[in-house]
């Protein structure tokens, strides 16, 4: 009998799991890095089978999964619990972890005592944060205790509000320079890659020129280094607004609710299910089973 390996405990790199320094190494040799989020073990899996480099357990969940309005709800045990699941599914990709809104802002300490625990408890093998500014003393906390970090700058879900809402980000000059040396900063903090979302193009491609680090861009041009989609976007599963740089490459809602609803129907109709779908009883067993039941019945 086989088995499929186990997946070591947190710390210990996988089997055939992509190498941190291996980002880098794409940037420098222009291979474009394919990232996207995932919430469970089967889109772990199939992520992985498809070839993707890193995963992100986003707190996106909180919109795609959860049911949500934005993505602030989300908690620590929430999103370890997805992490925890994603890495049953996927073996090679990076799996990166969100840290959900409230979880890292108040201290060093508050950041880091959280990320230990996406790593321990949920084998995440990064994490990530959003903003510049304060949370550079966040990410140099991180990072020296040995996490890597993921930065994420441009329009930031968890502060939209404070932006005006989810809208682009650095849009005229003193923004876009302002985007320019908070990515330098973050660079300089220790981050492994930038996230960019929702800036424009030629500020996007300058960034991605002037780091050493890989940019994923999130509506940001194709001038980043890698890309990364929400799943429940990409396929269609969302009910939600989606937003002007998703490019839906299916749409399953259509396909699984007709599935359902054909469901529905055979089993009030009685179609479902049918004997193929059954288990059988040897005659004799099934006679020593209406016996019993009959001594059953007499000694009521």
């Amino acid at each position: 009998m086989t088995t499929r390996p186990r997946k070591p405990a947190p710390g210990t790199p996988a089997p055939g799991k992509l190498p941190l320094p291996e980002v880098a190494e794409m940037k420098r040799r222009g291979d474009r890095i394919v990232m996207v989020t995932a919430y469970d073990a089967p889109s772990g899996r199939i992520a992985d089978d498809a070839g993707v480099d890193l995963i992100l357990v986003g707190d996106s969940a909180a919109m795609v999964v959860l049911g949500h309005d934005s993505t602030v709800p989300a908690t620590v045990d929430e999103m370890i619990i997805l992490t925890r699941a994603v890495n049953r599914g996927a073996r090679r990709p990076l799996v990166v972890a969100d840290l959900p809104f409230g979880s890292y802002q108040v201290s060093d300490a508050q950041a880091l005592e959280t990320s230990i625990r996406f790593l321990k408890e949920a084998a995440a093998d990064a994490v990530k944060l959003e903003g510049a500014g304060p949370m550079l003393s966040r990410v140099r906390a991180l990072t020296s205790a040995g996490i890597p970090v993921m930065g994420h700058i441009g329009l930031t879900p968890q502060t939209a509000t404070m932006l005006g809402g989810f809208k682009a980000q650095g849009r005229n000059a003193a923004k876009a320079v302002q985007l320019y040396e908070d990515a330098l900063a973050l660079e300089a903090a220790g981050c492994f890659s930038i996230v960019l979302e929702a800036v424009p193009a030629p500020v996007a491609a300058r960034i991605t020129e002037a780091l050493s680090i890989p940019t994923i861009g999130i509506g940001a041009g194709a001038g980043c280094d890698g890309q990364v989609l929400v799943w429940h976007d990409m396929l269609g599963l969302y009910d939600g607004k989606s937003p002007r740089f998703v490019k839906q490459y299916a749409e399953l809602a259509p396909t699984i609710r007709d599935a359902v609803a054909r469901y529905a129907a055979e089993v009030r109709d009685g179609a479902f299910p049918e004997a193929k779908h059954t288990y059988a009883m040897a005659d004799e067993e099934l006679a020593l089973f209406e016996d019993a039941l009959a001594e059953v019945h007499a000694r009521r």
